[in-house]
């Protein structure tokens, strides 16, 4: 399957309380029945779960101008607690002929949280509590040297995703001096 990125926004106020406004150029990866104009999809989050999203167009006017309803997309911000700032990106990943294309979309909900080198690093709003838990559980301590003794007070690890949908992980140590 080829995984296409449909487009990424930073959420605003609105896009929390009301509908997500869609960019026009994502739709050509959508089907409306024939007179509709709206359409329903399911999308895939990073754990795995299935939302169902409501896709609306004007039915007047020179533009289209696409959302998700607020039907639809307000389930999906208050389980993940999405808040203005935020992101979410939508992907696509099609298989087969044009004719007997297969779609599945996929969703990713994701939090700023630190800038590092320039860049800015997105976490999924899933991942980042897991990982720090996992990692904090462990017993974790380090020895560097005879005569320097450090042990591990913090490990961090952020897992993020690249604007072209590829994964990495940064792994941060807080040490502290040993007595």
């Amino acid at each position: 399957m080829e995984q296409v990125h449909l487009f990424t926004k930073k959420l605003k106020p609105t896009h929390i309380s009301h509908a997500l406004s869609f960019p026009t150029h994502a739709l050509e990866a959508f089907s409306f029945p024939e007179g509709a104009h709206t359409t329903r999809f399911e999308a895939v989050d990073a754990t795995d779960n299935v939302w169902g999203f409501c896709l609306s167009t004007r039915l007047t006017g020179a533009h289209p101008k696409p959302v998700l309803l607020r039907s639809s997309w307000h389930r999906f911000v208050e389980q993940k607690g999405l808040v203005p700032e935020d992101r979410v990106a939508f992907f696509m990943e099609r298989s087969g002929e044009a004719d007997g294309m297969i779609r599945r979309y996929t969703v990713r909900a994701q939090r700023k949280v630190m800038i590092l080198m320039g860049q800015d690093i997105w976490v999924d709003v899933e991942d980042l509590p897991l990982l720090i838990d996992a990692l904090l559980r462990t017993n974790v301590g380090a020895d560097f040297g005879e005569e320097e003794k450090l042990i591990v007070t913090k490990l961090t690890s952020v897992s993020y995703v690249m604007e072209d949908g590829r994964n990495t992980m940064v792994l941060f140590k807080d040490m502290v001096a040993k007595d």
